[in-house]
């Protein structure tokens, strides 16, 4: 475990952990984002406990996550986002200390790793939350009115033809194959449909 003990590497193990649970934040229940979290920042952590650091470092990782708990809430807040991402990279930059304040892990490596890490947050949680918070492209009560044409008998069961879709349906009335209804209601999946005048 010795080599945990490079500030360079506990570095990336570090971003690795901190990636990973941000991602479980955005999309949880997965369990594999979870565990992988668990496992880095178990390692990273091994580190912290046996190397110097900056305690204010430690400070800004855990206020990076306000923001971003805030930015995931609702769309258009990138600005909240950002400022997350700020505070992680710089938090986790500064950890690991050498001779006082200065940062134990190389320049060039901090610049790319979180360069990287930062343009992939961006654009990954960005769209994620887009994405969780869009509305369904087909909206099942836009089908209420619409008419259509029976492709079965319908009475207690039938299948018909609408928007370019079959579904299943039932009336009060029996309706025969290949006449024209229109959908009164739906009960769950199964379309109320009624012959068209």
């Amino acid at each position: 475990m010795d080599f945990l003990l490079e500030p360079n590497i506990a570095y990336l193990i570090l971003l690795g952990g901190i990636l990973l649970s941000l991602m479980a934040i955005v999309t949880p229940g997965t369990g594999l984002f979870e565990v992988g979290a668990f496992f880095c920042l178990a390692l990273a952590g091994y580190a912290v406990y046996n190397m110097s650091f900056n305690w204010w470092a430690i400070v800004l990782l855990g206020l990076s996550i306000v923001p971003f708990i805030y930015s995931i809430q609702k769309p258009k807040r990138e600005l909240y986002l950002g400022l997350s991402i700020l505070l992680l990279v710089v938090g986790s930059v500064f950890l690991f200390a050498m001779d006082g304040w200065k940062p134990a892990v190389n320049p060039f490596l901090a610049l790319v790793a979180s360069g990287l890490m930062f343009i992939f947050l961006w654009i990954v949680v960005r769209k994620t939350v887009q994405a969780a918070g869009a509305r369904p492209v087909h909206d099942l009560e836009t089908l209420i009115g619409s008419t259509g044409e029976a492709r079965s008998n319908i009475h207690e069961e039938g299948s018909v033809y609408i928007s370019g879709e079959m579904w299943s349906a039932k009336s009060d009335e029996l309706i025969s194959s290949g006449s024209t209804i229109r959908v009164v209601r739906r009960e769950g999946f199964i379309l109320v449909v009624e012959k068209a005048a």
